[in-house]
């Protein structure tokens, strides 16, 4: 038997025959098995380990089977056993079986794959300790079990590969930009199928091909240590030592840009572990840039208005810089404003503008008279401010503002003192015919100058006075005039302010230039004059420039006065030189029929009022027909030639002045004359009608 399931017979060959028959069969008869062979030695397979079978052989031709051979006894061996092999570690293999039935002893023989060294170990356990193997190599087991005959049964071969070799960690490494992370280097070891890297996070990586593996992610700010172990079939080796690494530091935390100051900036972070130093860059719109390399955790800077600043910190360590870089943005406040102007453009508004300050999207203007109610919040440079009070300080105040810094309040106001108020003429008084005293409210502060203007409609000439104080005089106002007076104020600085309201002056109208009396009657005397501006009704009651007047006494001398007035009650007084009445009228006029030579003559006699002697004029008019006679002074009578019968005659005698000017209002008379009543002297004196003689 030469394994556990099969026996060999070696038999005689028999000549004619064609093959042979091998036959098992056990002696109890469970069993029995031919097997058709066709020469010696034949086997007979499907045995069970360890029975014995009697065998025998027949030969077999044509014609059939040959009775069977003497029958011979033979037992199977036993089967080898049925190793469990392992490496408990990188220089041991162990196997273990279950005891095989009727073995008494096990034969192994453990080659070395590679070396050919052999090892040779009997023994009856069932378990087998094999030490100070190398590591990471394959080794051949072949086991036998021996029965109590001594026959050597089965014999079955294992491999078993030891552990890997323990690996040596030779750098690691960290990549400053993390893109790679931490790489891992170490020796590779015989055996090894892969490699497992893990660190005290419990971060891994595996390799196979090569003796480097990359971990990921990288965490920064870590003190870490790494081992490598190796794997093969048997499992794993042996971790490497502790290998320390230092991962780079993590950005820092709370990190701002503080603006201590107008101008001064620093940018500010907490304190990071594992750091050495930091290297901190400010870099504002103009692409100015600011570098610190300190190990304390402020960097200072000037920081201009208007700009806006991004800045980032990196802190190092051994390994590097950390790679994650987190931007802080930082945007000083808006400039102020350059070349502020304020404009008066009335008393009561202010005109601003203002050159744009860099980083200013927005500008309020302000008045801290106005409680710092914002009065414009607009994009453009330019404010208007109404309705403010005359002759008030104002303190302006732009301020620039942004969306992101907000508004910068440190900017400096400028003041502006509004225009002066309105004065307002509250009386005005006459001083003398042509000065006039206006007198008027002082709204404003001391050192402002008060300017009264009085004007009169269509006419270009003004009149002014100026005063610091409530009054002042205008003079030489013309007569008969209406004016509109106004005042105005102006500030020491020029400003001026709106007119007043206008307020009316009526000077006294003007005397007339001349006056001419003329005797109208002998009672009664026109007196007329020139044009005078101004005047209103005289007390003649007439608007003409002449006026009649009665109860004049003839031949007397009187002196002229006249009083003007206007229409809303001004007067003046005017006195004209005197003038003498005309002379009386004669009176007693008498018309008398003469003869004289044949003639008929006519005699007019009067008697003569005035004290003086004036000469007389006699006008004696009949059908049409002017008869005159003259008389000299102190003549009462004068005789006119020519007169006819049955005429009625007018009859006028008025006394001459000395400047041949007749009085031209004595009365005229009517007289009728009838030739046959004539007589000498005969006086005919009728009334103006007819009337019968």
């Amino acid at each position: 038997s030469k394994t556990s399931e099969s026996i060999t017979v070696a038999f005689p060959e028999v000549p004619g025959a064609m093959g042979y028959i091998i036959r098992a069969e056990t002696k109890t008869g469970t069993f029995f098995s031919e097997t058709l062979v066709s020469s010696s030695p034949g086997t007979m397979q499907g045995l069970q380990p360890y029975t014995e079978y009697e065998i025998s052989i027949l030969s077999k031709n044509a014609g059939g089977r040959s009775q069977p051979s003497y029958p011979v006894d033979q037992r199977t061996v036993v089967v080898a056993p049925s190793l469990n092999t392992s490496s408990p570690s990188n220089t041991s293999i162990e196997a273990t079986w279950e005891p095989v039935d009727h073995a008494v002893e096990y034969i192994f023989v453990i080659i070395e794959e590679g070396t050919g060294n052999r090892i040779d170990i009997n023994t009856t356990q069932t378990i087998l300790e094999l030490d100070n193997l190398q590591a990471g190599t394959n080794y051949t087991i072949k086991v036998q079990a021996l029965d109590d005959e001594g026959r050597l049964g089965d014999a079955q071969t294992f491999s078993q590969l030891t552990r890997p070799a323990t690996p040596k960690v030779l750098d690691v490494r960290i990549d400053a930009l993390g893109r790679s992370g931490t790489t891992v280097f170490w020796l590779a070891v015989p055996g090894a199928a892969s490699y497992t890297v893990t660190t005290s996070n419990n971060q891994t990586c595996t390799a196979t091909f090569y003796s480097f593996c990359y971990i990921m992610p990288v965490f920064c700010g870590q003190n870490e240590t790494v081992i490598v172990t190796a794997y093969n079939e048997a499992g794993a080796s042996n971790p490497s030592e502790l290998a320390e690494f230092l991962t780079y530091p993590c950005p820092p935390n709370n990190t701002l840009i503080e603006e201590y100051g107008p101008g001064n900036c620093s940018v500010v972070w907490d304190e990071v572990q594992m750091a050495q130093y930091y290297m901190t860059y400010v870099k504002w719109n103009d692409d100015q840039e600011k570098i610190c390399n300190t190990t304390g955790t402020t960097c200072m800077f000037e920081c201009a208005c208007g700009y806006t600043f991004i800045s980032f910190v990196i802190p190092y360590n051994k390994v590097g810089g950390s790679p994650i870089i987190e931007l802080f943005n930082y945007t000083s406040a808006p400039c102020c404003p350059d070349s502020l102007n304020i404009t008066l453009v009335s008393t009561e508004t202010v005109e601003i503008e203002w050159t744009e300050g860099r980083g200013a999207e927005l500008y309020q203007v302000t008045a801290e008279e106005t409680n710092d109610i914002i009065h414009c919040n607009d994009t453009e440079p330019l404010c208007a401010l109404s309705d403010l009070e005359c002759d008030t300080t104002y303190s302006i105040k732009v301020t620039p503002c942004s969306e992101i810094s907000g508004c910068n309040k440190t900017c400096t106001a400028r003041t502006q003192v509004t225009a002066p108020c309105t004065p307002e003429v509250n009386d005005i008084t006459q001083v003398t015919s042509s000065t006039y005293r206006v007198h008027f409210s002082t709204p404003n502060r001391v050192g402002t100058t008060y300017t009264i203007t009085a004007k009169a409609s269509g006419d270009t000439q003004t009149y002014k006075c100026e005063s610091s104080d409530d009054s002042c005089d205008l003079t030489n106002l013309p007569c008969g005039t209406i004016f509109k007076v106004m005042g105005v104020a102006k500030s020491t600085s020029g400003e001026r302010s709106l007119l007043g309201y206008e307020k009316t002056l009526e000077t006294g109208p003007c005397c007339p230039d001349s006056c001419e009396v003329t005797q109208e009657t002998q009672a009664m005397t026109n007196v007329s004059w020139s044009s005078a501006v101004g005047r209103g009704t005289a007390k003649c009651h007439t608007v003409e420039n002449h006026c009649l007047m009665g109860c004049i006494t003839c031949s007397t001398n009187y002196t002229v006065s006249m009083e003007a007035i206007s229409s809303t009650g001004h007067k003046s007084e005017c006195s004209f030189q005197g003038f003498s009445s005309s002379p009386c009228c004669p009176t007693h006029i008498k018309l008398y029929t003469i003869l004289n030579n044949n003639t008929l003559n006519l005699r007019v006699s009067w008697r003569p009022q005035s004290a003086l002697f004036y000469r007389h004029s006699v006008e004696v008019t009949g059908n049409g027909v002017p008869l005159n006679c003259d008389a000299a002074p102190g003549q009462k009578f004068c005789d006119v030639v020519g007169a006819n019968c049955g005429v009625v005659y007018t009859v006028q005698v008025a006394p001459v002045l000395h400047d041949g000017t007749k009085v031209s209002f004595c009365q005229e008379r009517t007289y009728s004359g009838e030739c046959e009543f004539l007589t000498n002297h005969t006086v005919l004196a009728l009334p103006r009608k007819w009337a019968s003689g």
